[in-house]
């Protein structure tokens, strides 16, 4: 068990808790926390004793005075929007702690450069949340995978589509500028895992890309791949929409359906213990579905009917 001390980034989001579990089943202490929101009576559950900021400045004086007293973080956990990781990042290698993100990284390829020279430089590590390689069908998917012939290339259909209400158009998750748009916000992890499972993209087409969905297939190393996200209602199938469901996640390869809805709960915690083992994904591990996602959100969306995903014709 570790004995590991953290500060987390982003407490009233809603990761943040799966962080705070993490931390404490895998040993470590939560000392201080910082939101701009201070609905987060959920730290009572976790770390009572921990310090609590709604203002980044009067947290980074925190921060640093536990350093100079010799009571410095050993990680800076964030789970702030998307587009503030960068910095938070930074501020963690500042501050010689290590920084454990979630995804995404960062917004765009150029800036895991940047911060590879900050993490050169500080002699910290940066370490990025990659959950879904630790599932335990996924990992069994990619041992099938790799025992299969050299040649063989699978036809892979994901689709995800995750309901939100008014209230996400509205907040950062709703702006490209803030989450990146709708592949980097929600499909983020799983472009992670498709390159992961089936190696690099050769070729990524995009087929519709309008605020509340996008769908486009992509010409990986071993797959043929057609996605579809959503977080429109009106997109889910009616077995879910009858049965009061809001989300919807599935992923055939050769037409065959991979169970992974199980067992997510604790992901958070084993990529914990890994990260304390030495064995956490860094820089290099997250810049493939960076640079997925940034792809998707700048190409030119061109409709095709010989490769669009089945769900395309909701769009018509």
């Amino acid at each position: 068990m570790s004995e590991a001390s953290y500060a987390l980034i982003g407490a009233a989001g809603f990761v943040a808790p799966r962080h705070m579990k993490a931390i404490r089943e895998t040993g470590g202490t939560l000392v201080a926390a910082l939101d701009p929101s201070d609905s987060v009576g959920v730290i009572d559950s976790w770390f009572p004793e921990a310090d609590f900021f709604t203002e980044f400045e009067r947290f980074d004086r925190h921060v640093d005075k536990l350093r100079r007293q010799g009571r410095g973080v050993d990680y800076v956990s964030i789970c702030s929007p998307n587009y503030l990781h960068d910095a938070h990042i930074r501020f963690a290698l500042r501050s010689q702690a290590h920084a454990i993100c979630e995804k995404p990284l960062v917004l765009n390829p150029w800036n895991i450069d940047g911060l590879q020279e900050i993490e050169a430089e500080s002699g910290r590590r940066v370490l990025n949340i990659l959950q879904l390689r630790l599932h335990p069908a996924i990992t069994a998917l990619r041992e099938q995978i790799a025992a299969a012939r050299p040649d063989r290339v699978f036809d892979v259909e994901l689709t995800y589509i995750t309901a939100r209400g008014n209230w996400y158009a509205r907040s950062w998750k709703g702006s490209p500028e803030k989450s990146g748009g709708i592949a980097t916000n929600i499909g983020v992890h799983f472009f992670d895992m498709l390159q992961w499972l089936f190696g690099p993209v050769r070729e990524s087409q995009v087929h519709h890309h309008r605020p509340d969905c996008a769908a486009g297939a992509l010409d990986l190393a071993r797959a043929r791949v057609r996605w579809f996200l959503s977080v429109s209602a009106a997109h889910l199938p009616a077995a879910q929409r009858a049965a009061g469901q809001r989300t919807f996640r599935d992923i055939r390869v050769d037409g065959e359906a991979v169970e992974f809805s199980a067992g997510f709960a604790d992901l958070h915690t084993e990529s914990y213990r890994e990260i304390l083992a030495g064995r956490g994904h860094g820089l290099e591990a997250a810049r493939p579905a960076v640079e997925m996602v940034h792809a998707i959100r700048t190409a030119a969306p061109r409709p095709s009917a010989q490769a669009a995903h089945p769900c395309c014709r909701l769009l018509d």
